[in-house]
């Protein structure tokens, strides 16, 4: 790690250095006795000496600097590029879910070669995509999934399916899965805790498994009073809350299908978003919305779930695409099994476990969250407010958090705040990442709040209802960075010739998946599905793949790190969004804008993308304060007309766009243009 040169080498480090980045004297004495017993034992450098440090030596009280000073110490002269900041031991690995189960079942499913969960994980991971039939009929069962009619085969060949079709003749209700009781547990464990903003002093609120399903019950038949056609589209535009949750339950439960809005949108894109789905009628607090028309919810204690074939729809989220219409991607009855096993098997989430991830309904994340929870026997922590201060982070304390979820952007925020200070989060077990891409300097800091567990990086998409590339409980953990495909997905990196690199080849490349892959789209509301992902892309061992649009990077020690968009989709603060919709914004701005490119731009030291816009104007002598003024007015048309949480990083002016021969801007030499940091310096 080149960030590592810039600090001394463990054995060189005196008690005066330590104490020089704020260590009391006497503590940092101590702190360097401790030190010289630690490289003594295991060397000044590497995993061993790591995890000895971290979990002997510092504190989350200590200054960050210390932290940094160890950890780059002690990785100064190591060899590979991705070292490990978390490393498993095999006495906590037999204890997970996937641990557990191969420890009784390791020798029937891999064979004798089997070993333990760690050493054998890859070889779990390879099974998961070998045999989809075993794997998946395996983690049903363990984690309890209830069919009224179970599929006669779990993976079918279709020639309208590029990957085939699962669950054939399955009949299931994923949001009756998540209401019934798991082995061990009972109606009256807590399915959900909140606390509101501003109430940091006063006393949990919580809502047992028995008190979720009666309100469950009583929306859904509410919902039935409406006259609505089973199936009809029926939106949410609401804060993630727990009213929230229940009525997206309901909604399930009863047989319609859920419109996700996220409430953060403008009203031009809410009403976007329910022309797209054909919505019939909308929730927007505790009263459903149709016409002019409030229908109060009424109580009633039972409710028979609809229970439909696998492959009806239950959800209809949105992602941005290339055309400036968001993608309107349907979830299923399966999708939310891919998303409840992602968590089963790479978080381990299982019950007993209290689950927080700020999001929202609107994004794919908010789903995520109520089936990776309630599915695995979990409980959903819900904060009513911003989780940007003291007031978030005291949640996550005295709710006993035990896997929080987050995007960089909001660690980034807690670190330069310090809004963690003082409180204890040694219930995590450990942290989940996903939207963007993440910063290492930020999750260091962050894996030392909670005396350094691991951060489980997680990507996938909208489309495939969870991750295609994670972290593991059983692997090393290197920040920012995934160590294995998720369970069933087989992945590949396409070489510049399009083709897939070998499986142990280092590199860089567009990112494609195998289409035998549960979970993942097979439709689109408002465009050709197979035009979208499948269209040009490679054959490969007799299977067309397909499209995801990252760019990502191999290492040779097999540890993944995202490039960002391979197309002219970025990703701001978590949230997907075409250059297109930004540019027609853009655009209009004021009349001496002649056309805009709105590029994606990941900072140098890492971390999320930022928007930067170039600008060609009329008057191209125009001085430095009329682009900063273009920026006001590009924030302020932004924010008005698409989503509040974007913000405009900097305008560059540059006389003409690239284009290709056919007129098509070329993004992408922007973006990369922009990547160096002096070229943006001069704007």
């Amino acid at each position: 790690m080149a960030r590592s040169m810039a600090y001394q080498a463990l054995d060189k480090i005196s008690s005066e250095e330590i104490s020089a980045v704020g260590v009391p004297a006497d503590e940092a004495e101590q702190l360097h006795v401790a030190l010289g017993e630690i490289i003594k034992k295991h060397g000044a450098s590497g995993p061993a000496t790591w995890r000895e440090i971290s979990s002997r030596m510092l504190t989350p009280e200590q200054p960050f600097a210390l932290h940094q000073m160890m950890y780059y110490g002690c990785y100064r002269t190591y060899a590979s590029s991705t070292p490990p900041a978390w490393i498993p031991n095999l006495d906590d690995a037999v204890l997970t879910n996937i641990g557990r189960l191969l420890e009784k079942r390791g020798k029937e499913i891999l064979g004798s070669g089997y070993k333990d969960p760690i050493s054998s994980f890859s070889e779990f991971q390879k099974f998961s995509v070998s045999d989809p039939e075993g794997y998946w009929s395996t983690i049903f069962e363990e984690m309890e999934i209830k069919f009224s009619s179970k599929s006669s085969c779990i993976l079918c060949e279709d020639a309208s399916y590029p990957g085939g079709k699962w669950l054939c003749g399955a009949f299931l209700n994923s949001a009756s899965n998540c209401l019934n009781v798991k082995k061990g547990g009972s109606f009256d464990d807590a399915a959900l805790v909140w606390r509101d903003e501003g109430c940091d002093d006063m006393p949990l609120n919580f809502m047992t498994l028995k008190e979720l399903k009666a309100q469950v019950c009583h929306v859904a038949n509410a919902l039935d009073t409406l006259g609505l056609e089973k199936e009809s589209a029926i939106a949410i535009d609401m804060p993630m809350n727990p009213i929230a949750v229940i009525i997206y339950l309901a909604i399930v439960l009863a047989g319609y299908v859920v419109v996700s809005i996220a409430d953060s949108f403008a009203p031009a894109e809410i009403s976007t978003r329910l022309n797209i789905s054909k919505t019939k009628a909308i929730f927007t607090q505790d009263y459903i919305l149709r016409g002019e028309k409030e229908l109060p919810l009424y109580r009633k204690d039972e409710y028979i779930a609809v229970e439909q074939p696998a492959e009806a729809f239950t959800n209809v989220l949105f992602s941005s695409g290339t055309t400036g219409e968001p993608k309107a991607i349907p979830w299923t009855h399966a999708t939310p099994l891919k998303a409840a096993a992602d968590a089963w098997s790479h978080m381990d989430i299982h019950k007993g476990d209290v689950v927080c991830w700020p999001t929202n309904l609107g994004w794919m994340m908010g789903p995520w969250l109520v089936y990776a929870s309630l599915l695995n026997g979990a409980s959903i922590a819900l904060f009513n407010g911003s989780p940007l201060g003291h007031g978030f982070a005291k949640f996550i304390q005295d709710a006993k958090v035990t896997m929080l979820g987050l995007v960089p952007s909001i660690v980034r925020a807690w670190k330069n705040t310090n809004c963690t200070a003082g409180l204890d989060w040694s219930n995590i077990r450990c942290f989940s990442s996903s939207g963007e891409a993440s910063s290492i300097d930020d999750y260091l800091w962050l894996m030392g709040r909670a005396k350094y567990k691991p951060v489980i990086e997680y990507c996938g998409g909208t489309e495939i209802g969870g991750g295609f590339v994670t972290g593991s409980m059983l692997q090393p953990q290197a920040l920012a960075a995934f160590s294995t495909p998720a369970m069933g997905c087989h992945l590949y990196i396409l070489g510049s010739d399009g083709k897939p690199l070998a499986e142990d080849a280092a590199g860089i490349g567009e990112l494609a998946l195998d289409p035998t892959f549960f979970g993942a789209s097979t439709t689109l509301l408002n465009a050709n599905h197979y035009d979208v992902y499948f269209k040009d892309m490679p054959i490969w061992n007799g299977k067309q793949l397909r499209r995801h649009g990252d760019e990502f990077e191999r290492n040779k020690e097999r540890y993944y790190r995202a490039h960002g968009r391979a197309d002219d989709t970025m990703n701001l603060g978590g949230i997907k969004v075409s250059s297109v919709e930004l540019e027609r914004i853009f655009n209009a701005v004021n009349g001496d804008v002649v056309e805009t490119a709105a590029i994606g731009v990941p900072p140098s030291g890492g971390g999320p993308e930022q928007l930067v816009v170039a600008v060609v104007l009329k008057d191209q002598n125009q001085e430095t304060e009329t682009l900063e003024k273009l920026k006001l007015e590009f924030n302020s048309a932004l924010q008005k007309k698409l989503n509040p949480l974007f913000k405009v990083s900097s305008v560059i002016g540059v006389p003409a766009l690239p284009r290709t021969a056919s007129n098509k801007v070329m993004r992408r030499i922007l973006r990369n243009e922009f990547s160096q940091p002096n070229k943006r310096a001069k704007f």
